[in-house]
């Protein structure tokens, strides 16, 4: 009689055990489902300027239907999609107006940030115009940014995501190389080009640094890039456009579509 009252007793605390833990479980599961939506954040290299198709509501922003974010949740068919990555952002301006459609909902962020605060415009334009030293003194001033002042930037953004999404996966992505080196190409000396290409690199690092010290996932698109630089011959990047500045130096659609929607996908 003892021996079977505590078979029974052993039992149900199993069975008690084991519905709690279901219970647990499910809710856990719940929560995790319920958030869902998407959220791209981000600069031009987000927005999709230079891959054409803009978006006629998002004015100066130029978010394109052909952007890597615009892609992948026409592909994925998340149960919210906010789409407030914008031309020209720097980290400031992601906090002061893009972080609003964020909430305990959202389960996916995407973000590329960093480029214009570290002056990614001003050293494109010295490199063009000016001698090789003013080509390398214009990316030293860029780095020495980066090491910093970048960091404290790229945290406060960071850490306001993941306050109003705690739920959210965060993808971090970064910027390709621009150049294929040892190439007949007309234009930026040699020495220039593989400056740009150490400048993307520097960037790059010091992004995927940040991103991990954050719990978030870096992409590095500088994988499907290879091969597709300005002077490859096969360029997913704009050259200059005197006729079209904005687009210079920015991802073409098919740079999206090939180079920055698979590394997002494989992450996501």
């Amino acid at each position: 009689m003892r021996r079977s009252r505590i078979t029974a007793y052993v039992t149900s605390l199993l069975l008690a055990v084991g519905v709690a833990l279901t219970g647990a479980a499910t809710a856990q599961a719940s929560g995790t489902a319920a958030a869902t939506g998407y959220v791209a954040l981000g600069d031009s290299y987000s927005s999709g300027v230079g891959a054409g198709s803009y978006i006629s509501a998002s004015g100066d922003c130029l978010r394109s239907t052909k952007a890597y974010p615009y892609l992948w949740a026409a592909a994925h068919s998340p149960s919210s999609f906010d789409f407030t990555a914008c031309s020209g952002a720097r980290t400031g301006d992601v906090l002061a107006n893009q972080l609003g459609s964020l909430s305990s909902s959202t389960g996916l962020v995407s973000i590329s940030i960093g480029g214009n605060d570290a002056g990614f415009a001003d050293v494109m334009t010295t490199c063009v115009l000016q001698s090789d030293s003013g080509c390398l003194s214009r990316i030293a001033t860029a780095k020495a940014y980066v090491d910093s002042t970048l960091p404290a930037q790229l945290d406060s953004v960071y850490s306001a995501i993941s306050a109003k999404a705690p739920a959210a996966h965060v993808v971090v992505l970064g910027y390709p190389r621009f150049y294929k080196l040892g190439a007949t190409c007309l234009g930026l000396s040699d020495t220039k080009r593989a400056a740009i290409n150490g400048a993307a690199d520097y960037l790059d690092s010091a992004l995927a640094k940040r991103a991990a010290d954050h719990g978030f996932t870096f992409g590095d698109v500088r994988t499907t890039f290879t091969g597709h630089e300005l002077c490859s011959g096969s360029a997913w990047l704009h050259s200059l456009n005197l006729l079209n500045i904005t687009e210079s130096y920015h991802p073409t659609a098919a740079g999206h579509s090939g180079g920055y929607l698979p590394v997002f996908t494989s992450v996501a």
